[in-house]
Protein backbone atom coordinates (compact mmCIF):
# COMPACT_ATOMS: atom_id res chain seq x y z
CA UNK A 1 0.00 0.00 0.00
CA UNK A 2 2.97 2.32 0.53
CA UNK A 3 3.59 2.15 -3.23
CA UNK A 4 0.11 3.52 -3.97
CA UNK A 5 0.50 6.05 -1.19
CA UNK A 6 3.68 7.39 -2.75
CA UNK A 7 2.11 7.49 -6.20
CA UNK A 8 -1.06 9.17 -4.93
CA UNK A 9 0.86 11.67 -2.83
CA UNK A 10 3.03 12.92 -5.68
CA UNK A 11 0.12 12.90 -8.13
CA UNK A 12 -1.99 14.96 -5.70
CA UNK A 13 0.72 17.60 -5.41
CA UNK A 14 1.07 17.79 -9.19
CA UNK A 15 -2.70 17.65 -9.44
CA UNK A 16 -3.30 20.56 -7.06
CA UNK A 17 -0.76 22.75 -8.85
CA UNK A 18 -2.11 21.73 -12.25
CA UNK A 19 -5.73 22.26 -11.23
CA UNK A 20 -5.11 25.72 -9.79
CA UNK A 21 -2.82 26.84 -12.60
CA UNK A 22 -5.31 25.65 -15.24
CA UNK A 23 -8.22 27.18 -13.33
CA UNK A 24 -6.42 30.51 -13.19
CA UNK A 25 -5.90 30.15 -16.92
CA UNK A 26 -9.56 29.20 -17.30
CA UNK A 27 -10.52 32.49 -15.62
CA UNK A 28 -9.17 34.16 -18.74
CA UNK A 29 -11.69 32.38 -20.99
CA UNK A 30 -14.68 34.54 -19.97
CA UNK A 31 -12.42 37.59 -20.14
CA UNK A 32 -11.21 36.79 -23.66
CA UNK A 33 -14.64 35.81 -24.96
CA UNK A 34 -16.11 38.93 -23.33
CA UNK A 35 -13.52 41.34 -24.70
CA UNK A 36 -12.66 39.86 -28.09
CA UNK A 37 -14.97 39.04 -30.97
CA UNK A 38 -15.05 35.38 -32.05
CA UNK A 39 -12.93 36.19 -35.12
CA UNK A 40 -10.19 37.71 -32.94
CA UNK A 41 -10.40 34.79 -30.49
CA UNK A 42 -9.92 32.55 -33.52
CA UNK A 43 -6.48 34.16 -34.02
CA UNK A 44 -5.61 33.29 -30.42
CA UNK A 45 -6.75 29.67 -30.92
CA UNK A 46 -4.88 29.29 -34.20
CA UNK A 47 -1.59 30.71 -32.90
CA UNK A 48 -1.54 28.41 -29.87
CA UNK A 49 -2.48 25.42 -32.01
CA UNK A 50 0.55 26.06 -34.26
CA UNK A 51 2.76 26.63 -31.22
CA UNK A 52 1.78 23.23 -29.79
CA UNK A 53 3.02 21.49 -32.92
CA UNK A 54 6.36 23.28 -32.72
CA UNK A 55 6.69 22.57 -28.99
CA UNK A 56 6.62 18.84 -29.71
CA UNK A 57 9.45 19.17 -32.23
CA UNK A 58 11.65 21.29 -29.95
CA UNK A 59 11.24 18.92 -26.99
CA UNK A 60 12.44 16.09 -29.29
CA UNK A 61 10.98 13.40 -27.03
CA UNK A 62 13.77 14.10 -24.55
CA UNK A 63 11.55 14.38 -21.47
CA UNK A 64 10.54 10.70 -21.55
CA UNK A 65 14.05 9.74 -22.66
CA UNK A 66 15.46 11.59 -19.64
CA UNK A 67 13.26 9.64 -17.21
CA UNK A 68 14.03 6.32 -18.89
CA UNK A 69 17.81 6.76 -18.97
CA UNK A 70 18.01 8.06 -15.41
CA UNK A 71 16.75 4.67 -14.27
CA UNK A 72 18.58 2.70 -16.95
CA UNK A 73 22.00 4.25 -16.24
CA UNK A 74 21.93 5.23 -12.58
CA UNK A 75 25.69 5.85 -12.59
CA UNK A 76 25.39 8.44 -15.40
CA UNK A 77 22.68 10.76 -14.15
CA UNK A 78 24.70 13.91 -14.79
CA UNK A 79 25.56 12.82 -18.33
CA UNK A 80 21.90 12.06 -19.03
CA UNK A 81 20.93 15.52 -17.78
CA UNK A 82 23.64 17.21 -19.85
CA UNK A 83 22.81 15.33 -23.05
CA UNK A 84 19.05 15.87 -22.76
CA UNK A 85 19.39 19.59 -22.20
CA UNK A 86 22.08 20.23 -24.83
CA UNK A 87 20.05 18.38 -27.46
CA UNK A 88 16.97 20.54 -26.88
CA UNK A 89 19.04 23.73 -26.52
CA UNK A 90 20.74 23.18 -29.89
CA UNK A 91 17.48 22.47 -31.73
CA UNK A 92 15.69 25.39 -30.06
CA UNK A 93 18.45 27.88 -30.82
CA UNK A 94 18.50 26.78 -34.46
CA UNK A 95 14.72 27.17 -34.58
CA UNK A 96 14.85 30.65 -33.01
CA UNK A 97 17.44 31.98 -35.45
CA UNK A 98 15.70 30.49 -38.49
CA UNK A 99 12.29 31.74 -37.34
CA UNK A 100 13.53 35.30 -36.83
CA UNK A 101 15.05 35.33 -40.31
CA UNK A 102 11.85 34.10 -41.99
CA UNK A 103 9.32 35.79 -39.69
CA UNK A 104 7.77 37.81 -42.52
CA UNK A 105 7.13 34.71 -44.62
CA UNK A 106 5.63 32.87 -41.63
CA UNK A 107 3.35 35.84 -40.91
CA UNK A 108 2.18 35.88 -44.54
CA UNK A 109 1.28 32.19 -44.30
CA UNK A 110 -0.65 32.52 -41.04
CA UNK A 111 -2.62 35.67 -41.84
CA UNK A 112 -6.01 35.24 -43.50
CA UNK A 113 -6.01 38.86 -44.76
CA UNK A 114 -3.16 40.94 -46.20
CA UNK A 115 -4.03 43.77 -43.80
CA UNK A 116 -3.24 41.50 -40.83
CA UNK A 117 0.32 40.59 -41.88
CA UNK A 118 2.00 43.40 -39.89
CA UNK A 119 0.28 42.25 -36.69
CA UNK A 120 1.04 38.61 -37.41
CA UNK A 121 4.74 39.43 -37.79
CA UNK A 122 4.72 40.70 -34.21
CA UNK A 123 2.77 37.65 -33.05
CA UNK A 124 5.34 35.38 -34.68
CA UNK A 125 8.24 37.19 -32.99
CA UNK A 126 6.62 36.82 -29.58
CA UNK A 127 5.97 33.13 -30.11
CA UNK A 128 9.48 32.41 -31.36
CA UNK A 129 10.89 33.62 -28.05
CA UNK A 130 8.13 31.95 -26.00
CA UNK A 131 8.76 28.59 -27.69
CA UNK A 132 12.54 28.92 -27.30
CA UNK A 133 12.37 29.72 -23.58
CA UNK A 134 9.74 27.06 -22.85
CA UNK A 135 11.78 24.44 -24.72
CA UNK A 136 15.01 24.99 -22.80
CA UNK A 137 13.02 24.75 -19.55
CA UNK A 138 11.70 21.26 -20.39
CA UNK A 139 14.60 19.26 -18.92
CA UNK A 140 15.08 21.44 -15.80
CA UNK A 141 11.37 20.89 -15.12
CA UNK A 142 11.79 17.16 -15.71
CA UNK A 143 14.73 17.13 -13.27
CA UNK A 144 12.51 18.56 -10.53
CA UNK A 145 10.03 15.73 -11.11
CA UNK A 146 12.75 13.07 -11.26
CA UNK A 147 14.34 14.38 -8.06
CA UNK A 148 11.02 14.12 -6.24
CA UNK A 149 10.49 17.86 -5.82
CA UNK A 150 6.82 18.29 -6.74
CA UNK A 151 6.45 21.34 -4.50
CA UNK A 152 9.26 23.23 -6.22
CA UNK A 153 7.81 22.19 -9.57
CA UNK A 154 4.39 23.44 -8.46
CA UNK A 155 5.76 26.81 -7.34
CA UNK A 156 7.30 27.29 -10.79
CA UNK A 157 3.97 26.53 -12.44
CA UNK A 158 2.08 28.85 -10.08
CA UNK A 159 4.60 31.59 -10.78
CA UNK A 160 4.17 31.12 -14.53
CA UNK A 161 0.40 31.18 -14.57
CA UNK A 162 0.27 33.98 -11.99
CA UNK A 163 2.40 36.22 -14.19
CA UNK A 164 0.42 35.25 -17.28
CA UNK A 165 -2.96 36.02 -15.71
CA UNK A 166 -1.68 39.13 -13.94
CA UNK A 167 -0.22 40.75 -17.04
CA UNK A 168 -3.32 39.83 -19.05
CA UNK A 169 -5.40 41.78 -16.54
CA UNK A 170 -2.95 44.68 -16.71
CA UNK A 171 -3.11 44.91 -20.51
CA UNK A 172 -6.85 44.25 -20.85
CA UNK A 173 -8.23 46.27 -17.89
CA UNK A 174 -5.67 48.28 -15.91
CA UNK A 175 -3.98 50.20 -18.73
CA UNK A 176 -7.28 51.12 -20.47
CA UNK A 177 -8.63 52.28 -17.10
CA UNK A 178 -5.49 54.35 -16.55
CA UNK A 179 -5.90 56.04 -19.93
CA UNK A 180 -9.65 56.58 -19.48
CA UNK A 181 -9.34 58.18 -16.02
CA UNK A 182 -6.12 60.03 -16.82
CA UNK A 183 -4.14 58.52 -13.97
CA UNK A 184 -0.38 58.81 -13.57
CA UNK A 185 1.39 57.93 -16.82
CA UNK A 186 -1.84 57.96 -18.85
CA UNK A 187 -0.30 60.05 -21.62
CA UNK A 188 2.63 57.66 -21.99
CA UNK A 189 0.37 54.57 -22.06
CA UNK A 190 -1.91 56.22 -24.64
CA UNK A 191 1.09 56.83 -26.93
CA UNK A 192 1.61 53.11 -27.58
CA UNK A 193 -1.38 51.13 -26.26
CA UNK A 194 -3.60 49.40 -28.87
CA UNK A 195 -7.17 48.88 -27.72
CA UNK A 196 -8.33 45.21 -27.75
CA UNK A 197 -5.12 44.02 -29.45
CA UNK A 198 -4.77 40.22 -29.07
CA UNK A 199 -1.00 40.60 -29.18
CA UNK A 200 -0.94 41.62 -25.52
CA UNK A 201 -1.98 38.07 -24.60
CA UNK A 202 1.21 36.83 -26.24
CA UNK A 203 3.30 39.54 -24.56
CA UNK A 204 1.94 38.38 -21.19
CA UNK A 205 2.88 34.80 -22.07
CA UNK A 206 6.42 35.87 -22.97
CA UNK A 207 6.84 37.72 -19.66
CA UNK A 208 5.59 34.63 -17.76
CA UNK A 209 8.06 32.40 -19.60
CA UNK A 210 10.97 34.73 -18.79
CA UNK A 211 10.03 34.79 -15.09
CA UNK A 212 9.86 30.97 -15.06
CA UNK A 213 13.29 30.78 -16.69
CA UNK A 214 14.73 33.00 -13.95
CA UNK A 215 13.14 30.82 -11.25
CA UNK A 216 14.73 27.70 -12.78
CA UNK A 217 18.24 29.19 -12.92
CA UNK A 218 19.46 27.00 -10.00
CA UNK A 219 18.63 23.92 -12.10
CA UNK A 220 20.48 25.41 -15.08
CA UNK A 221 23.51 25.97 -12.86
CA UNK A 222 23.71 22.20 -12.26
CA UNK A 223 24.41 21.62 -15.95
CA UNK A 224 27.83 20.69 -17.21
CA UNK A 225 28.65 21.55 -20.80
CA UNK A 226 29.97 18.07 -21.51
CA UNK A 227 28.43 15.93 -24.23
CA UNK A 228 28.61 12.13 -24.04
CA UNK A 229 28.25 11.18 -27.72
CA UNK A 230 28.14 7.42 -27.10
CA UNK A 231 25.35 7.76 -24.53
CA UNK A 232 23.52 10.23 -26.75
CA UNK A 233 23.52 7.72 -29.59
CA UNK A 234 21.49 5.35 -27.39
CA UNK A 235 19.27 8.17 -26.16
CA UNK A 236 18.60 9.36 -29.69
CA UNK A 237 17.46 5.91 -30.85
CA UNK A 238 15.00 5.91 -27.95
CA UNK A 239 13.80 9.51 -28.33
CA UNK A 240 13.18 10.00 -32.04
CA UNK A 241 10.20 7.60 -32.18
CA UNK A 242 8.80 9.45 -29.15
CA UNK A 243 9.33 12.73 -31.03
CA UNK A 244 7.28 11.47 -33.97
CA UNK A 245 4.70 9.97 -31.61
CA UNK A 246 4.40 13.25 -29.66
CA UNK A 247 4.18 15.22 -32.88
CA UNK A 248 1.45 12.93 -34.16
CA UNK A 249 -0.36 13.32 -30.84
CA UNK A 250 -0.20 17.11 -31.12
CA UNK A 251 -1.51 16.80 -34.67
CA UNK A 252 -4.48 14.89 -33.26
CA UNK A 253 -4.97 17.56 -30.60
CA UNK A 254 -4.52 20.76 -32.61
CA UNK A 255 -4.58 20.16 -36.35
CA UNK A 256 -8.36 20.52 -36.45
CA UNK A 257 -8.11 24.17 -35.35
CA UNK A 258 -5.47 24.89 -37.99
CA UNK A 259 -7.29 23.05 -40.77
CA UNK A 260 -10.61 24.70 -39.87
CA UNK A 261 -9.13 28.06 -40.75
CA UNK A 262 -7.75 26.80 -44.06
CA UNK A 263 -10.73 24.73 -45.26
CA UNK A 264 -13.61 27.03 -44.34
CA UNK A 265 -14.53 30.18 -46.32
CA UNK A 266 -12.35 33.16 -45.20
CA UNK A 267 -15.36 35.21 -44.09
CA UNK A 268 -16.35 32.63 -41.42
CA UNK A 269 -13.07 30.79 -40.76
CA UNK A 270 -11.76 32.83 -37.79
CA UNK A 271 -15.23 32.92 -36.23
CA UNK A 272 -15.71 29.14 -36.44
CA UNK A 273 -12.23 28.56 -35.03
CA UNK A 274 -13.06 30.99 -32.21
CA UNK A 275 -16.27 29.12 -31.34
CA UNK A 276 -14.52 25.76 -31.40
CA UNK A 277 -11.58 27.03 -29.37
CA UNK A 278 -13.91 28.50 -26.75
CA UNK A 279 -16.05 25.36 -26.23
CA UNK A 280 -12.87 23.27 -26.11
CA UNK A 281 -12.06 25.18 -22.92
CA UNK A 282 -15.01 23.51 -21.18
CA UNK A 283 -13.23 20.20 -21.63
CA UNK A 284 -10.26 21.65 -19.75
CA UNK A 285 -11.35 20.06 -16.45
CA UNK A 286 -10.86 16.57 -17.82
CA UNK A 287 -7.62 17.65 -19.48
CA UNK A 288 -6.39 18.96 -16.11
CA UNK A 289 -6.91 15.58 -14.47
CA UNK A 290 -5.12 13.74 -17.28
CA UNK A 291 -2.18 16.17 -17.17
CA UNK A 292 -1.89 15.85 -13.38
CA UNK A 293 -1.93 12.08 -13.68
CA UNK A 294 0.79 12.10 -16.35
CA UNK A 295 3.04 14.39 -14.30
CA UNK A 296 2.90 12.08 -11.30
CA UNK A 297 2.68 8.77 -13.15
CA UNK A 298 5.51 9.04 -15.67
CA UNK A 299 8.45 9.23 -13.22
CA UNK A 300 6.66 6.77 -10.87
CA UNK A 301 6.14 4.14 -13.59
CA UNK A 302 9.80 4.25 -14.60
CA UNK A 303 11.13 4.12 -11.04
CA UNK A 304 8.74 1.28 -10.08
CA UNK A 305 9.43 -0.87 -13.17
CA UNK A 306 11.95 -3.13 -11.43
CA UNK A 307 9.57 -4.13 -8.64
CA UNK A 308 8.22 -7.68 -8.66
CA UNK A 309 4.55 -6.64 -8.60
CA UNK A 310 4.95 -3.70 -11.00
CA UNK A 311 2.44 -4.94 -13.59
CA UNK A 312 -0.23 -5.58 -10.98
CA UNK A 313 0.33 -2.06 -9.69
CA UNK A 314 -0.10 -0.60 -13.19
CA UNK A 315 -3.33 -2.56 -13.64
CA UNK A 316 -4.77 -1.29 -10.35
CA UNK A 317 -3.83 2.30 -11.16
CA UNK A 318 -5.59 2.11 -14.53
CA UNK A 319 -8.82 0.82 -12.98
CA UNK A 320 -9.08 3.67 -10.51
CA UNK A 321 -7.92 6.14 -13.13
CA UNK A 322 -10.83 5.07 -15.37
CA UNK A 323 -13.25 5.40 -12.46
CA UNK A 324 -12.07 8.96 -11.81
CA UNK A 325 -12.22 9.80 -15.53
CA UNK A 326 -15.77 8.44 -15.79
CA UNK A 327 -17.01 10.45 -12.80
CA UNK A 328 -15.49 13.67 -14.18
CA UNK A 329 -16.86 12.90 -17.64
CA UNK A 330 -20.40 12.73 -16.28
CA UNK A 331 -19.96 15.65 -13.85
CA UNK A 332 -18.89 18.09 -16.56
CA UNK A 333 -21.83 17.32 -18.85
CA UNK A 334 -24.29 17.22 -15.94
CA UNK A 335 -23.31 20.81 -15.13
CA UNK A 336 -22.62 22.15 -18.60
CA UNK A 337 -25.52 24.60 -18.30
CA UNK A 338 -23.50 26.30 -15.55
CA UNK A 339 -20.07 25.90 -17.11
CA UNK A 340 -21.17 27.54 -20.35
CA UNK A 341 -21.37 30.91 -18.56
CA UNK A 342 -17.58 30.95 -18.41
CA UNK A 343 -17.93 31.68 -22.13
CA UNK A 344 -19.65 35.00 -21.65
CA UNK A 345 -21.01 35.74 -25.12
CA UNK A 346 -23.91 33.62 -26.29
CA UNK A 347 -22.56 33.62 -29.86
CA UNK A 348 -20.07 30.96 -28.69
CA UNK A 349 -22.70 28.64 -27.15
CA UNK A 350 -23.72 27.29 -30.53
CA UNK A 351 -20.64 25.06 -30.29
CA UNK A 352 -21.70 23.25 -27.09
CA UNK A 353 -22.88 20.05 -28.91
CA UNK A 354 -19.21 19.36 -29.70
CA UNK A 355 -18.31 19.08 -25.99
CA UNK A 356 -19.55 15.49 -25.27
CA UNK A 357 -17.52 14.18 -28.23
CA UNK A 358 -14.45 16.16 -27.18
CA UNK A 359 -14.73 14.82 -23.62
CA UNK A 360 -15.11 11.23 -24.78
CA UNK A 361 -12.01 11.74 -26.88
CA UNK A 362 -10.15 12.97 -23.78
CA UNK A 363 -11.29 9.87 -21.87
CA UNK A 364 -9.77 7.65 -24.58
CA UNK A 365 -6.65 9.81 -24.61
CA UNK A 366 -6.20 9.50 -20.84
CA UNK A 367 -6.49 5.72 -21.03
CA UNK A 368 -4.08 5.63 -23.96
CA UNK A 369 -1.51 7.65 -22.00
CA UNK A 370 -1.82 5.17 -19.14
CA UNK A 371 -1.53 2.16 -21.46
CA UNK A 372 1.42 3.63 -23.38
CA UNK A 373 3.81 2.92 -20.53
CA UNK A 374 4.37 -0.58 -21.93
CA UNK A 375 6.41 0.50 -24.96
CA UNK A 376 8.42 3.01 -22.93
CA UNK A 377 9.37 0.45 -20.29
CA UNK A 378 10.19 -2.25 -22.85
CA UNK A 379 12.31 0.15 -24.98
CA UNK A 380 10.00 -0.40 -27.96
CA UNK A 381 9.18 3.25 -28.59
CA UNK A 382 8.73 2.56 -32.31
CA UNK A 383 5.27 1.21 -31.45
CA UNK A 384 4.35 4.57 -29.96
CA UNK A 385 5.33 6.05 -33.30
CA UNK A 386 3.14 3.59 -35.23
CA UNK A 387 0.13 4.16 -32.98
CA UNK A 388 0.39 7.94 -33.04
CA UNK A 389 0.93 8.06 -36.79
CA UNK A 390 -2.20 5.94 -37.24
CA UNK A 391 -4.12 8.48 -35.15
CA UNK A 392 -2.61 11.38 -37.10
CA UNK A 393 -3.57 9.84 -40.45
CA UNK A 394 -7.17 9.44 -39.24
CA UNK A 395 -7.15 13.05 -38.01
CA UNK A 396 -5.77 14.51 -41.23
CA UNK A 397 -7.84 12.50 -43.71
CA UNK A 398 -11.19 12.72 -41.92
CA UNK A 399 -10.80 16.41 -41.05
CA UNK A 400 -10.22 17.21 -44.71
CA UNK A 401 -13.35 15.23 -45.58
CA UNK A 402 -15.67 16.36 -42.79
CA UNK A 403 -14.75 19.98 -42.03
CA UNK A 404 -16.08 21.48 -45.31
CA UNK A 405 -19.45 19.85 -44.61
CA UNK A 406 -19.77 19.83 -40.79
CA UNK A 407 -17.28 22.53 -39.68
CA UNK A 408 -16.06 22.08 -36.07
CA UNK A 409 -18.53 19.27 -35.33
CA UNK A 410 -16.64 17.14 -37.83
CA UNK A 411 -13.42 17.99 -36.00
CA UNK A 412 -14.92 16.88 -32.67
CA UNK A 413 -16.04 13.54 -34.13
CA UNK A 414 -12.64 12.94 -35.70
CA UNK A 415 -10.81 13.75 -32.45
CA UNK A 416 -12.92 11.22 -30.57
CA UNK A 417 -12.39 8.51 -33.21
CA UNK A 418 -8.62 9.06 -33.45
CA UNK A 419 -8.08 8.72 -29.70
CA UNK A 420 -10.35 5.67 -29.55
CA UNK A 421 -8.31 3.92 -32.25
CA UNK A 422 -5.03 4.82 -30.51
CA UNK A 423 -6.35 3.46 -27.20
CA UNK A 424 -7.40 0.15 -28.76
CA UNK A 425 -4.14 -0.27 -30.70
CA UNK A 426 -2.05 0.42 -27.61
CA UNK A 427 -3.96 -2.14 -25.56
CA UNK A 428 -3.76 -4.88 -28.22
CA UNK A 429 -0.04 -4.38 -28.91
CA UNK A 430 0.75 -3.94 -25.22
CA UNK A 431 -0.86 -7.24 -24.27
CA UNK A 432 1.26 -8.94 -26.93
CA UNK A 433 4.65 -7.46 -26.03
CA UNK A 434 4.28 -6.39 -22.37
CA UNK A 435 1.14 -8.00 -20.91
CA UNK A 436 -0.47 -6.30 -17.91
CA UNK A 437 -3.45 -7.93 -16.14
CA UNK A 438 -6.00 -5.15 -16.56
CA UNK A 439 -9.51 -5.75 -15.21
CA UNK A 440 -11.26 -5.27 -18.56
CA UNK A 441 -14.69 -6.27 -17.32
CA UNK A 442 -14.92 -3.43 -14.80
CA UNK A 443 -13.09 -0.92 -16.98
CA UNK A 444 -15.41 -1.44 -19.95
CA UNK A 445 -18.49 -1.43 -17.71
CA UNK A 446 -17.60 1.95 -16.21
CA UNK A 447 -16.74 3.42 -19.61
CA UNK A 448 -19.91 2.23 -21.34
CA UNK A 449 -22.25 3.24 -18.52
CA UNK A 450 -20.67 6.71 -18.16
CA UNK A 451 -20.87 7.28 -21.93
CA UNK A 452 -24.57 6.34 -22.01
CA UNK A 453 -25.27 8.67 -19.08
CA UNK A 454 -23.38 11.57 -20.71
CA UNK A 455 -25.09 11.39 -24.10
CA UNK A 456 -28.50 10.81 -22.48
CA UNK A 457 -28.01 13.82 -20.21
CA UNK A 458 -26.98 16.11 -23.06
CA UNK A 459 -29.11 15.02 -26.01
CA UNK A 460 -32.11 13.16 -24.49
CA UNK A 461 -32.72 15.20 -21.32
CA UNK A 462 -31.56 18.45 -22.98
CA UNK A 463 -28.77 19.23 -20.48
CA UNK A 464 -31.19 19.23 -17.51
CA UNK A 465 -28.94 19.94 -14.52
CA UNK A 466 -31.11 18.07 -12.00
CA UNK A 467 -31.45 14.88 -14.03
CA UNK A 468 -27.77 14.98 -14.97
CA UNK A 469 -26.59 15.27 -11.38
CA UNK A 470 -29.06 12.62 -10.21
CA UNK A 471 -27.50 10.20 -12.70
CA UNK A 472 -24.05 11.27 -11.52
CA UNK A 473 -24.94 10.47 -7.89
CA UNK A 474 -26.39 7.10 -8.92
CA UNK A 475 -23.19 6.30 -10.82
CA UNK A 476 -20.98 7.17 -7.85
CA UNK A 477 -23.14 5.08 -5.50
CA UNK A 478 -22.88 2.15 -7.92
CA UNK A 479 -19.09 2.44 -7.98
CA UNK A 480 -18.96 2.56 -4.17
CA UNK A 481 -21.05 -0.62 -4.03
CA UNK A 482 -19.05 -2.65 -6.54
CA UNK A 483 -15.66 -1.40 -5.26
CA UNK A 484 -16.52 -1.54 -1.55
CA UNK A 485 -14.12 -4.43 -0.88
CA UNK A 486 -11.04 -2.63 -2.22
CA UNK A 487 -12.17 0.70 -0.79
CA UNK A 488 -12.50 -0.77 2.70
CA UNK A 489 -8.97 -2.17 2.48
CA UNK A 490 -7.63 1.21 1.42
CA UNK A 491 -9.46 3.02 4.23
CA UNK A 492 -8.19 0.53 6.84
CA UNK A 493 -4.60 1.08 5.70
Amino acid sequence: MSVYKKFLGQTMVYGISTVFSRLFNFILTPIYTGVYQKGVYGIFTNMYANASLINAVLAFGMESTYFRYLNKFEDKKQQVYNNSFLCIAFISLLFLITGLIFSSSIAGYLATRVSDIADYKQYVSFFLWILFIDAICVIPFAKLRADGQPFKYSIAKFLNIGCFVGFNLVFIYLIPANIKHNWIGAEWFASWYKHQWIGYVFVANLIASIVTLIYLLPEFMKLQLRFDSKLFSNMFSYSWPILVANLSFIVNENLDKIVLQKLLPPEIADGEVGIYGAVCKIAIFLSIFITAFRLGAEPFFFSHAKEKNARDTYATILKYFVIALSVLFIAIIANIELLKFFIRKQEYWVGLPAVPYLLLGYVCLGIYMNLSIWYRLSDQTRFGLYISVAGAVITIVLNVILIPRFSYMGSAWVSMLAYFVMMVLSYVLGQKYYPIPYNLKKIFSYLIISTIIVFSSFFVFNKNIYIGNAMLIAFVVGIAYFEKGDLMKILKR
